[in-house]
């Protein structure tokens, strides 16, 4: 197995490795964003690196070097490694597709269905996977940066665990746990969280971080101090509030993120459907300054606009219910009568066909759908998911060639007359179409909008032809790398490091 690539090469071990567990008291405390500034530090420092989460439960994927599947957080923290992700560093992933069930991915491949009961009986046999991936990092690299799932105080989640404390356990892994002031009750989230886990597991916590804080850190050290004197740990670090700072979200459509400034020319509809995937597709264009990108929430109907976006869907079918429960589709067929333009992604792109067949229930129930007719295609889901890469030339009529890159994330095979006008041709087979109006393009690529070239080829088909498209990678760089200086500056990396090699 290899993990090198041209930015760093693992380096066989001279003595143990470091690593070190990031936990949060809640989803969304910042775990993901400070596990990736601990990469970026470490590699600053010539420390060879590798991120890993033991689950996680996400609908927003990444295809890796070696052709699996794993949580996007996971590939952001191997840009900020300086390399390849690979499945190893998400040995678990889990897509839910109803409320009470989801696809289960293990070493980057799908195995199947399970119900929240059926997954707690595996999750002991999963463990063994999870630990062989973990073992494998620390062969390759010197150091690995951890990132926990939600909360490690989960009652009710605590049997079997492998996501946190049970992971940290089994793998005798030091832990630091992380807080966000910005909430609120920071000391309570800090002090329930430690007092909630055993002896053995409050053993293994090296100390604390309080991320986001804004104000005169000296209103802090009372609390602090009591802190410190109440359970025996130390606050490590004070992270300030980063304005502006962006590394994509793990799942949730982050309302911070929307660009709600009403003035720009270009419009951008995109409904919130049920088992929406992939939204991290939309990153560059809300914080580009010249697009306005709206995200519709159920019972909202589609305003008027330049362009409506269907985005990744976990379940087609069902999310075609969805659409036509909400009225989406007659908004979606008004628009196209006054000329609007319309761009299917991934699932998205499905639903623009004629119909969608599940014959073998992989995504719910077994059946076909009737899909929006806007497009001479049928797809069939089938069992096997398609995951590649993808580096190509997108050529819209009237347009001069633009590179495109992206990933393919579907378990869907799609045939029909319409895959005979191709905008991108791959070598076995067609990834995107255009209708003969020009007005409905559909791809199976992710991540279209990431590089510059083809997004500005999408953006001049969709009507606006002056908008200059940043550098998506550069952007991330600099999120990383402002996360990274806040930890240098605000965090005892003496005590930090010290941890990493600290036996449990």
């Amino acid at each position: 197995m290899s993990h090198s690539s041209s930015k760093a090469q693992p380096n066989a071990q001279t003595h143990p490795p470091m690593s070190l567990m990031v936990q949060g008291t809640t989803s969304d405390a910042g775990k993901s964003v400070i596990a990736a500034g601990l990469c970026r530090v470490l590699r600053r420092r010539g420390i060879t690196v590798a991120p890993f989460k033991p689950q996680n439960m996400a609908l927003n994927s990444a295809v890796t070097i070696d052709d699996g599947e794993i949580g996007r957080a996971q590939a952001v923290q191997a840009q900020a490694c300086g390399i390849e992700p690979h499945s190893d560093m998400n040995p678990v992933l889990l897509k839910p597709n109803s409320d009470i069930g989801a696809q289960v991915i293990v070493n980057g491949q799908a195995i199947g269905e399970m119900n929240a009961v059926e997954y707690h009986a595996f999750k002991p046999e999963v463990l063994k996977a999870i630990l062989a991936s973990y073992h494998r990092l620390q062969n390759h690299y010197q150091a690995v940066v951890v990132e926990g799932a939600g909360s490690p105080a989960e009652i009710n989640l605590r049997d079997n665990d492998v996501a946190n404390m049970g992971f940290a356990e089994a793998a005798d892994c030091p832990v630091i746990i992380v807080s966000d002031i910005d909430r609120g009750g920071v000391f309570a989230h800090l002090y329930g969280t430690f007092k909630l886990l055993s002896p053995s597991e409050q053993k293994r916590v090296k100390g604390f971080i309080i991320n986001r804080f804004r104000g005169d850190i000296k209103l802090l050290y009372s609390g602090i101090d009591w802190l410190e004197k109440e359970v025996g740990k130390q606050v490590l670090g004070v992270l300030p509030y980063l304005h502006g700072l962006h590394l994509e979200a793990e799942d949730a459509v982050a309302e911070q993120q929307l660009n709600t400034d009403r003035s720009d020319k270009l419009t951008i509809a995109v409904p919130v459907i049920s088992r929406m995937s992939n939204h991290t597709d939309f990153d560059v264009l809300r914080l580009h300054p010249d697009i306005d990108i709206q995200f519709i929430w159920k019972g909202q109907p589609l305003p008027a606009c330049d362009l409506i976006i269907l985005p990744g869907s976990k379940s087609t079918r069902t999310d075609l219910a969805f659409i036509r429960d909400n009225g989406w589709d007659k908004d979606l067929f008004r628009h196209l009568r006054y000329g609007g333009k319309v761009m299917g992604i991934c699932g998205g792109y499905q639903m623009l066909g004629q119909w969608v067949h599940d014959p073998k229930g992989s995504e719910g129930d077994a059946g076909s759908t009737e899909g929006l007719g806007l497009l001479a295609l049928e797809t069939t889901i089938g069992e096997q998911k398609q995951l590649r890469r993808v580096t190509g030339v997108l050529n819209f009529p009237d347009q001069l060639p633009a590179k495109v890159t992206g990933y393919e994330i579907h378990a869907g095979m799609t045939s029909g007359s319409a895959l005979e006008q191709p905008v991108i041709r791959l070598q076995h087979h067609t990834d995107a179409v255009i209708s003969d109006d020009g007005l409905i393009f559909g791809t199976y690529l992710h991540g279209i909008f990431d590089h510059a070239e083809s997004c500005q080829a999408i953006l001049h088909w969709a009507g606006r032809q002056d908008i200059e498209v940043p550098d998506y990678d550069k952007i991330r760089e600099h999120g990383i790398d402002r996360i990274a200086d806040a930890i240098e500056e605000h965090v005892d990396m003496y005590r930090l490091l010290a941890a990493m090699s600290d036996c449990c």
